[in-house]
């Protein structure tokens, strides 16, 4: 179906949203970027952070937020990492590379490492390539304390393995991190939630056909629980199939609202307090 005619939905605002996972260098909404972070102030989104996938990315998210933080009053943050699908490429040179930009990680505005983890259902690196990589960054991530970006698809039971190895060596913070755009089983996100982690809700838990992901938030502590967008990928209904935007993080946060029984403006605070809480800002 062609979303080319479509005009998009812009959410009413709720005051001082967070978008907590908005890949705002990527080429589909930089090239708009201006634009882009007015309408998200219009909605109500005064934080987002930037993450990245990989060394040449955490270059881009750090210039993105040192040439864009404070436009109109924006608060901007971002994270450097590999992310499973560049797994191949993570080399001693990248790890110094990590360690030497989160080492000036408050001059860079650097609030998180990632995205890591695992991706099975792309299998663009090997899976035990993968792996490796994802052990080399948690324990940068207990040494350098920062906490992380979680990305796992189609690779669970090796991921839970693999944190609670870490947990069981002393090499986990207390709260590690988020696991993004939870898209587990209520089972696997109290285990996460008992390791600490927060949970990400992004555009699939508005997707009509989407059952797993309600049963998540209904199970997950309000003080847990972030909203994300994923931008440029995963819109949110009404706007699904378009090209996403920190914008539309609202339309996650009314459907939190919805689902968890509370108003919008409630879930916009609760969300974006924790958010901060997490990220340490």
């Amino acid at each position: 179906m062609s979303h080319k005619h479509r005009e998009p939905h812009y959410p009413q605002g709720y005051k001082g949203v967070f978008d907590t996972h908005a890949h705002l260098y990527d080429a589909r909404i930089f090239q708009d970027a201006e634009a882009v972070l007015e309408r998200a102030l219009e909605c109500g989104v005064d934080t987002v952070l930037v993450p990245a996938d990989n060394e040449e990315t955490s270059r881009l998210a750090v210039d993105y937020v040192q040439k864009w933080d404070g436009f109109k009053g924006i608060d901007l943050y971002c994270s450097v990492g590999v992310h499973p699908h560049e797994a191949s490429s993570y080399t001693d040179d990248t790890e110094r590379f990590l360690a030497d930009m989160l080492s000036e990680r408050d001059k860079h505005k650097i609030k998180a490492l990632g995205e890591i983890g695992l991706d099975y259902y792309y299998d663009h690196s090997p899976r035990d390539v993968q792996r490796d990589v994802f052990r080399k960054q948690l324990k940068l991530s207990y040494e350098l304390d920062i906490p992380f970006i979680l990305h796992e698809r189609d690779a669970t039971q090796d991921c839970i393995d693999i944190l609670k190895e870490a947990q069981k060596n002393g090499m986990l913070l207390p709260a590690p991190g988020v696991c993004h755009c939870c898209s587990c089983s209520a089972e696997i996100a109290k285990m996460l939630l008992d390791m600490g982690f927060y949970i990400g809700f992004d555009g699939p838990l508005t997707f009509k056909n989407n059952k797993k992901t309600p049963g998540v938030l209904e199970i997950c502590p309000w003080d847990r629980i972030v909203a994300e967008t994923d931008s440029p990928y995963l819109a949110p209904e009404p706007n699904r199939g378009m090209t996403n935007e920190p914008a539309f993080v609202t339309l996650v946060v009314e459907k939190i609202a919805q689902l968890k029984g509370v108003e919008p403006a409630e879930a916009a605070r609760i969300t974006a307090e924790n958010g901060r809480r997490l990220f340490r800002l």
